[in-house]
Order: structure tokens, then sequence, then C-alpha cells
């Protein structure tokens, strides 16, 4: 009996001690989060009784050289509704469906559906959410938004690119930028009951959203219509497939037009700008799309043809294996170890000397020369002249070069090199590699983003770009100048001369793969004046129907160009050298 009550006691005692204890840590738990968690706990209530809604900050604009504005900003709307405030659904539902022409049964599943806030649709024309706010309904919100616009539609479009629905940057200049351009967004926060529905006169407060930086690019709005016109106008007569055109500041990088033709309507990127042949899946159609929005000039390699005879012969000069009074014999072909590698001219132009095979785009002289040069120097000089890495443009997808590893250059590969065959370069590409040989040997960036500032014109950051001095002598780059300017006024470039301006520049005509297609490109690469290159200018025309030499058919183009903006760039008018020529014309 005694160890009973003893036990009993004990048992007391124990369950005693574990609910003082028990109590202990549930009053120093009360304690902590009254005093040490206030704060947390007290916002966390104050949130259940906030509806949140993000204001869109406004994108930057993106603003060509001149001032023109190429991307800006429409000031549309979004139609919500708050399921807890609704209090005649048949008539929120009547008067979304008429304004938004949504199906009755799609803007029912939303008004119907319990959530916090429901979005009916995004970019709403202004005038549409003034109508839907008219109606004076309990329920719906009309929040002001921002959609981005393009007020020239298809103009430079592979350039500048487009924003999605959530309005980020997805290619071109308005991905590349998206930090500077996209700005923050802002909050309305609405107090509510514990039913969700907003008090009355309790207003909202308000962070304000803040605005995107303006982006200030190169590209001029009025030579890259004229640049396109020249395109268009190609597509059109030659029935070519694409054009592409660069103009460029072959001194500092700035690229002052690129031209994709066709182009595609920024305003409505996720339309084709073709009738596709029958119906087409969704994923037929995302990968069209892609083809579409695909940017030649940077996202695209090809075999350059004898414009990379510009590379050749500075490769030479720079290693002093020719000189331009070296005589040479071109009898239509040339043999290298077992290959007969036929010249342009199947009859052969006969003896010439170095400064004529350039003007007469000889492949047996650039053969020789290269040959001259041997394998491991000439690869070298990929390398050195920059051939062998991206040029860093600020434009996402840029291609690299496609190049034979160096153990695997035979003489016959180098052979076809010499005349920019067998290997694959993007076009902007050669625009620099040849913009950094004229302009006295600065390998420079080509780009398009100047500067970046704020909506009231600050300057928010200087964008600077890599050069590199000393990749050709000026010496070279003199001599590369001068004969450049004998294929324009004397040689196969002819087409492309004007009269009181000095130009210099390539032709070529090259085949794309698989040979059997004959499918051609043909271009011209071209710059101007030959003393002082200010401008280069590079056209590319895609698979043209019937005659495809690069001097009968791209050398006009770049001549119609270069006719537009050579005044536009005031650069001088030679009335002596446009005399001599009309001189020579008459003769």
């Amino acid at each position: 009996m005694f160890r009973y009550k003893t036990f009993n006691r004990l048992k007391t005692m124990i369950m005693f001690v574990a609910v003082l204890f028990m109590m202990m840590f549930l009053t120093g738990r009360l304690i902590y989060l009254m005093i040490f968690c206030s704060e947390y706990y007290g916002q966390k209530a104050e949130d259940l009784h906030e509806r949140e809604r993000d204001i869109k900050a406004a994108r930057g604009k993106i603003i060509d050289s001149t001032g023109v504005v190429l991307a800006a900003n429409k000031t549309v709307c979004t139609i919500s509704v708050i399921h807890n405030q609704i209090t005649d659904p048949e008539a929120v539902i009547s008067a979304l469906t008429k304004e938004l022409g949504l199906s009755e049964e799609k803007v029912r599943a939303r008004v119907e559906k319990v959530s916090s806030i429901e979005r009916i649709k995004s970019n709403v024309d202004k005038e549409t959410g003034e109508k839907i706010r008219a109606y004076g309904l309990s329920g719906i919100k009309v929040d002001e938004d921002y959609k981005r616009y393009y007020p020239f539609d298809t103009l430079a479009s592979k350039v500048l690119g487009f924003t999605g629905g959530d309005n980020q940057g997805i290619i071109g200049l308005e991905v590349k930028y998206d930090e500077y351009l996209q700005g923050t967004n802002g909050k309305i926060l609405t107090l509510t009951d514990a039913r969700g529905v907003e008090i009355e006169n309790a207003g909202e407060s308000r962070l304000d959203p803040v605005d995107g930086n303006n982006l200030h690019i190169s590209l001029d709005y009025n030579i890259q219509m004229y640049a396109e016109q020249a395109a268009k106008k190609a597509l059109e007569q030659k029935q070519a497939d694409s054009v592409s055109i660069i103009v460029m500041n072959p001194s500092n990088g700035e690229l002052m037009a690129m031209v994709n033709v066709p182009e595609f309507n920024l305003n409505d990127p996720f339309t084709l700008n073709y009738e596709p042949n029958g119906a087409v899946s969704e994923e037929e159609k995302q990968n069209l799309l892609n083809g579409m929005w695909r940017n030649q000039c940077i996202n695209d390699t090809y075999e350059p043809g004898s414009t990379f005879k510009i590379i050749t012969t500075t490769a030479a000069l720079e290693e002093g294996v020719v000189s331009l009074s070296d005589q040479f014999f071109c009898p239509g072909y040339i043999t290298v170890e077992d290959r007969r590698i036929h010249c342009h001219k199947r009859t052969g132009h006969g003896a010439e000397d170095f400064t004529h095979g350039i003007m007469n785009s000889c492949n047996p002289v650039f053969i020789d020369v290269g040959l001259r040069v041997g394998p491991e120097r000439f690869y070298d000089y990929f390398g050195s002249l920059g051939l062998l890495k991206k040029t860093g443009i600020d434009l996402p997808g840029e291609a690299a070069t496609i190049m034979h590893s160096k153990e695997n250059i035979g003489l016959v590969e180098l052979a076809t090199m010499s005349f920019g065959q067998s290997f694959q370069i993007t076009p902007i590409q050669l625009v620099t590699t040849v913009s950094s040989i004229i302009n006295g040997g600065t390998r420079i960036t080509p780009h398009f983003g100047v500067s970046v500032r704020d909506g009231e014109g600050n300057l928010v950051k200087e964008l600077e770009y890599e050069t590199t001095e000393g990749i050709v002598s000026k010496e070279t780059s003199n001599t590369v100048r001068y004969l450049l300017d004998q294929v324009v006024s004397e040689g196969g470039g002819k087409n492309a001369k004007i009269a009181g301006y000095s130009i210099g520049g390539k032709t070529a005509t090259s085949q794309t793969l698989p040979r059997s297609a004959h499918k051609y490109i043909s271009s011209f690469l071209g710059f101007a004046p030959v003393d002082d290159p200010q401008v280069l200018a590079l056209v590319i025309i895609n698979n043209p129907q019937g005659i495809y030499y690069g001097g009968t058919i791209a050398a006009p183009v770049a001549k119609e160009i270069f006719e537009n903006i050579l005044p536009y760039l005031n650069i001088p008018y030679d009335e002596k050298a446009a005399a001599e020529m009309e001189s020579g014309l008459a003769e």
C-alpha cells in the first residue's frame, strides 16, 4: 500500500513538472513571437488584407544616330477581374465578351474562377479600356500597361528585334540590351477585408515604376532606308532568295545599316511574311518563324569567293612574297598536285602583273600567291587578322568561321582558300576584317550600341569596344587600298564607279553547296573615299536567277547605295576626277 501511494505521488510529480516545463516553453515561445517576431508576423497579417497589382514600367526607346525613334511604346490596358468583388457576374461577362471580342465561354470561365485576381486580356487598346471602365461594374480592373511599338514596321527588323508578352527582348538589340531597356515595374496595393473585398475609402498605396533607359545606336534611319530600297529592288529584279547589305564606318566599327530582305513586321512578328505551301503544324510554323527572324549577316556563314582575295593580297604583301609588278601567266587554269583548278575566264588572261591579276580577279594568280605564302603562314594570318574568332558584334547568335584545322591544310586546300573557297565566314566577319585592313591596320569591333541615356538625355553609360592596333602595316594598308581603287576604276568592279568619288572594291561570285545545285552568291564589297575610307558597304545577293556575276549584278547595287549616301555623309565631290572620268568615257 505504501509503495502504491509513493508511486502515485511520483507519477503526479512527474506530470506536474512536465506540465510546468510545457507552460514555460509555451510562455517563452509566446514572448519570442510577440517581442522578437512581431514585425514579421504583423507584416504577414497586413499582407493577408492587401491585394497587389503590377504597374508596368515603360521600356526604354531605341534611337538612331540622328534622333529618330526606331522602337517606342504604345499605351495599352490589361483587363482583370477580382472574383470576390463582382456583384453582377452576368453583366461583367456580357460587357467583357462584347468589348474584348472573346467567346462568352472563355470569359465566363475566368470570371467564375475563384482567385484573388484573374487576368482576362492584356495589350488591349486604350480606347477599349476606357469603354470597359465606363460600365462602372464592380470587380473589373482596368490597368494601364505598355506595348512595344515600332514606328516603321519592317525597318531593320532583324537588327532591332522585338519583345514578348512580358515586354522582354526576344531577338536583336532588344534582347542584347534588355538589362538597360526593361526598367523596373511598380505596384498598386489595395486593402481588403477577410473575404478579399476592397475596403471602401481605404485608398491605395502605390510604388511608382522606374522607366527603362534609352539605347542610342549608330544605325542611321536614312542610310538604312537607302540600303533597303536598293536591296528590295535587287531582290525583285533578280528573283533572288534574299539580299543582305551591311554599311559600316571602317575606322571605328559603327554600323550605319544592316539589311536582310525580305524583312518582317516588328509589330506582328509571329505572322509569317509569306504564305507557306499548305497547312503547317505549330512546330513547323515555329521553325519557319525562326528562319524568318534569322539575321543572315551574322547568323549564317558562306564561302566569300573573290572578295576574300583582299585578305590573300594582304597576307602576301605582309610576307613580302609578291610585288605589284610581279609577272604571272594565266592559261585559264592551274594544276596543283593532281588537281586542275580553273579560272573564271576559261580561255585565260594570258600575261599579267599582280595589279592586273587582282583587277581581273584571276584565280591562278591568287593560287600562285597563296602557295608562296604557304599553308602554315596563311593559317597564321587567319588568326592574326581575327578570322578565327567571332567579331564580338553586339547582336546575339553570331556564327563562327568554319575552317580546316591547321594540320589538314594541304596544297589543294590552300589553293582553294586563296580565292575564297573551301571555308566559310559570316558577312560581318568579312566587312570587319577588310575594314581593319584598309583603315591602317586597326582591328575594330562592329557594333550598333553607342550609349545608354535616361529619359532626360543624361548619360548613363558610354558603350566601348575592343580594338587591336597593328594587325597589318600602314604600307600594306595603303597598297591594298590602291589595288582596290584600280579594281573599280579599270577592272572587274567598274560597275560601281561613280563620277566625282574615289571608290575601292572587289567583286565575287561564289557557288553554294552542294555544287551540283548550281546556286550562286553574287557579292560586291566597296568603300569610299579610297584615301580616307569613311564608309564601307557589302552587298550579297543569294541565288539570283539568270546572270549571277558579282561585277554585273551586285556592283550596281552598291553604286546605287553610294550615290545616295556619299552626298548624305558630306563626303566631298571631286569635280576634277569627275571631269576626267567623263572625258575617259567620251573617248
